[in-house]
């Protein structure tokens, strides 16, 4: 098991689109987690494939109620792409090289600064940040994509200590929303200006 988890640390460390098996009959397990976990903390593409699809016995619905199960475990990551799969079969096999492919592309876009500000004006107006615990307004005056490998968005605001969680989630929802980045984990950082 230590050398399962050591290979599978430098695969995820050497790999830009992770493709994280898991087990149909089984579910997500805690050791799935724990990969899903370090994927994300490294940044990398990833899809999650749920192996054994043609052992599970199947309606119209079961692929959605498994999902749904899924993403509720996953909570924040429900922008993760999930693809239902048989190794032993080949089902949906190519498909995962297809998405593979797909997420590296969303991994390199790039967002022009303008349309970035115009986007977070919009949604500024939409919903405030939250002001200081003193009282004092938070505002965000702008924001730019910076970052070669993976994406990360720039944001300046007049207290960047201030900018609580909740509105971080939301910033994230409107930028997936928005500009895509499915299956694509990125950083939001907050600076003083």
């Amino acid at each position: 098991e230590f050398y399962c988890n050591v290979r599978t640390l430098r695969a995820i460390g050497e790999c830009d689109v992770a493709i994280i098996l898991l087990d149909s009959i089984l579910g997500l397990e805690n050791q799935d987690q724990k990969i899903i976990d370090e994927a994300v903390q490294r940044r990398k593409g990833i899809i999650l494939a749920v192996n054994k699809w043609d052992l599970v016995d199947k309606d119209t619905h079961t692929a959605k109620i498994y999902t749904d199960q899924l993403n509720s475990k996953l909570g924040n990551l429900d922008y993760l792409p999930i693809t239902f799969v048989s190794a032993l079969t080949k089902q949906r096999i190519f498909k995962l090289i297809e998405q593979a492919k797909e997420i590296e592309a969303e991994r390199k876009k790039r967002i022009p600064t303008s349309e970035l500000n115009e986007f977070l004006q919009e949604e500024i107006s939409k919903l405030p940040p939250p002001s200081t615990h003193t009282g004092r307004e938070v505002k965000i005056k702008y924001m730019t994509q910076v970052g070669e490998k993976y994406p990360v968005f720039l944001f300046f605001t007049n207290y960047p200590k201030s900018v609580n969680d909740n509105y971080k989630r939301y910033l994230e929802k409107a930028i997936r929303k928005r500009f895509g980045y499915f299956g694509v984990p990125f950083t939001m950082s907050f600076k003083e200006k």
